[in-house]
């Protein structure tokens, strides 16, 4: 019976010179894992996008790494392999440098500032990325990774001479613990827990949702209670399927897959506050860093952002507004340019 009513009305739209728009499939990779809240928001969002485009966008996940990391997922998707995928910012800094900013260690002191610098850099970032073929969807924090070990460090001299684990591709943070005489030790994720059992590092800087669910934390004892690195991730389509939709569906995309990377990203600030306590109640014990050393390393992160930039790790230019941003929170809410003249050369 469905036959019978379909051809004609198909007949009807092909007669008059319309004809339907063909579903379209978006294969999208991420290490969240399944059962993840990460993944209940994405899939929340790609049910509503198929509503919304009546069947005409779906959305298929490989979840928990299964396509490997970013950089094998950027390689399937010059050969249409993959269509996107949630990234770190590292991961995507083949395609566009200065992703890479909100990582530079040392750089924010407290979510609220980090809140006043996105709100302001978000798009900034997003217009380098949609430069660079990457239709962006969002941006996800997935918190501040704190140094965790098996000795109770307060301060950088202290940390020189330890081993302190890098992850594969993040170049920022490899240069920034150059520049700061420290000893990095490059692995992939999969290979930490492993490290940390049989000495091959002894400091990792994570997230505390990532120390639990990973099991690093049974391998540590102190939480160093400085925000090391801001962490964040990118929701990312390919710009080539994504020009092949038509207009309405494309703008479908961007808002209704936007709005749950939004709720990925506060649910990820819930997450690690609960993973924080539980880090605590398994028996790690916070050290609060020697006095001044927090002043110290503010200064410390300037001069890193500022060499990075004259190495061409990121450019001058988002150095030099992530600075003003910075500055000009610390200052009470002054423009950037405002804070700028009143700093040193």
């Amino acid at each position: 019976m469905r036959q019978k009513i379909w051809w004609p009305v198909m007949a009807s739209l092909i007669a008059l010179g319309v004809t339907p728009a063909p579903a379209a499939q978006f294969k999208l990779a991420t290490v969240a894992p399944e059962g993840s809240q990460w993944m209940t928001e994405l899939r929340a969002g790609a049910d509503e996008l198929r509503d919304k485009t009546d069947g005409r966008v779906t959305l298929k996940f490989y979840t928990g790494g299964v396509m490997g990391n970013d950089k094998k997922v950027l390689r399937k998707m010059r050969i249409g392999q993959i269509n996107g995928g949630a990234f770190t910012s590292s991961g995507l800094s083949e395609r566009y440098r200065d992703v890479m900013v909100y990582g530079i260690p040392l750089s924010f002191r407290d979510q609220a500032e980090v809140d006043y610098v996105r709100e302001r850099m978000d798009a900034t970032l997003s217009q380098g990325l949609e430069q660079a073929g990457l239709v962006v969807l969002g941006f996800a924090g997935g918190g501040f990774a704190k140094l965790m070990g098996g000795e109770p460090v307060s301060s950088i001299d202290e940390l020189r001479g330890r081993k302190i684990w890098v992850p594969e591709g993040d170049q920022v943070t490899y240069a920034s613990l150059n520049q700061l005489s420290l000893s990095p030790v490059v692995l992939p994720m999969t290979d930490v827990l492993t490290g940390l059992q049989t000495g091959l590092i002894d400091f990792i800087a994570t997230p505390p949702v990532a120390a639990v669910l990973l099991q690093w934390y049974t391998k540590v004892d102190y939480i160093i209670d400085v925000p090391i690195a801001y962490t964040i991730g990118v929701l990312v389509i390919d710009e080539k399927p994504f020009s092949k939709l038509s207009s309405e569906d494309q703008s479908l995309f961007r808002e209704v897959m936007g709005r749950a990377y939004d709720r990925v990203d506060a649910a990820s600030r819930t997450d690690n506050v609960s993973a924080g306590a539980a880090l605590l109640e398994n028996g790690l014990r916070i050290v609060q860093p020697v006095d001044n050393e927090r002043s110290r390393w503010d200064e410390l992160g300037r001069d890193l952002r500022r060499q990075l930039a004259a190495d061409g790790v990121v450019s001058a230019e988002i150095v030099a507004e992530l600075d003003g941003h910075i500055d000009a929170y610390r200052n009470g809410g002054a423009s950037p340019e405002q804070a700028a003249v009143r700093l040193p050369e």
